[in-house]
């Protein structure tokens, strides 16, 4: 290691303009040998959103903001000045934060070997997919150099090994939650309609014609949050006119990181009815431990990697299952205790394995391994 026993790490995560993730970086930086640089672009295009760099969580580390070219192309953006970047900060380790087949990648590892420095990524790809030229070269040359992959699945892992990677791996989600922002409210306010709510992107893949479908059948008083954007939201808003909910439906659109737990909180359920597709299926479902770390019961479909997320703190029904998620909603509708159970034993085990301190002590251990 340079620098005596410190240990430098330099990170490239276009996930990280988020303020929210931030505090894993924080966590990071807080582990003693460890000096961390961290390079971002100033937004990054997700579809038609912007999402500009929120300076929320920046002490205690290195902020570098990168120029990025081919900004929102997933497989072929890249930082042009990143071996100029790494020149200087002449990293140990060289995290890079992006899936082993992008452009992205493939031209950091380049740069991390001149520099001498072990690199390692990052996957959530829990299909096995065969790319095409010359994304299938570059996923082979990251297989070939990287010093050790982070899965942020089970299934992303058995990919990894069926796709040849027979180094270092270990499944770590890539961010976790901080429980004191994502905490539980207390008693809820009298007189509130049971609020059953959704959040993330209004997709087709997301199952939410089955969430819709699901609370058309429930009786009694309730009404429908859903959080998020996306090109499903016209079509469901005419769903819920035709069945006469229009009025038991609330739409927030995009909510930002530190705005979220506020929602949350005025949950008394959260769904996930994620639907797996021929190229998708669940890859994680960060809004279950959100929803969790605030002390709100979750209920999943069984799609990717949703029961390992829950585990046996929530509640669980057969992707697009309108009826059983109706069973599950009806009975924790009427059953207070249940929900404050669940409630409470999901913060427990948010609190056990998916704190941003606990995969900060994850990551910093596998580093320390190199």
């Amino acid at each position: 290691m340079s620098g005596g026993s410190r240990l430098r790490v330099t990170m490239i995560s276009k996930a990280c303009v988020v303020g929210a993730y931030q505090t894993k970086l924080v966590a990071i930086a807080a582990h003693e040998g460890i000096e961390l640089t961290v390079v971002v672009p100033p937004f990054w295009r997700e579809g038609k959103q912007r999402l500009a760099l929120e300076r929320a969580h920046v002490a205690d580390y290195k902020l570098i903001v990168a120029p990025i070219a081919f900004n929102g192309s997933f497989h072929l953006h890249f930082y042009p000045t990143l071996a100029t970047i790494l020149r200087s900060s002449k990293p140990d380790i060289c995290h890079i934060d992006e899936e082993p087949y992008n452009l992205a990648t493939y031209l950091a590892l380049r740069a991390a070997r001149q520099v001498g420095a072990r690199a390692l990524c990052f996957t959530w790809q829990n299909l096995l997919r065969r790319y095409p030229w010359p994304f299938r070269a570059m996923e082979q040359y990251t297989y070939q150099h990287i010093a050790a992959a982070i899965a942020g699945n089970h299934d992303a892992l058995q990919v990894l090994r069926a796709k040849g990677y027979t180094g270092p791996a270990e499944v770590i989600p890539q961010f976790g939650v901080d429980p004191e922002l994502f905490c539980p409210a207390g008693e809820r306010p009298p007189g509130v309609p049971f609020t059953i709510g959704y959040a993330g992107r209004l997709v087709e893949e997301k199952g939410l014609h089955t969430l819709v479908e699901a609370v058309a059948g429930l009786g009694g008083e309730w009404r429908l949050m859903l959080c998020g954007t996306g090109p499903l939201k016209a079509e469901l808003q005419a769903r819920l006119q035709g069945l006469g909910l229009a009025k038991r439906a609330q739409f927030n659109d995009y909510v930002p990181s530190g705005e979220m737990p506020r929602h949350l909180r005025e949950m008394d359920v959260l769904v996930l009815p994620s639907l797996t597709r021929p190229n998708w299926k669940e890859q994680f479902g960060r809004v279950l431990i959100e929803a969790m770390s605030c002390g709100v019961p979750v209920i999943g479909s069984d799609s990717g990697e949703i029961p390992h997320v829950v585990g046996d703190v929530g509640l669980i029904f057969p992707e697009g299952d309108a009826g059983a998620l109706r069973g599950l909603l009806h009975k924790l509708w009427e059953d207070a205790s249940l929900r404050r159970d669940l409630g409470a034993r999901g913060r427990a085990r948010v609190l056990a394995h998916y704190t941003q301190a606990k995969v900060a002590e994850e990551t910093v251990a596998l580093y320390k391994r190199l």
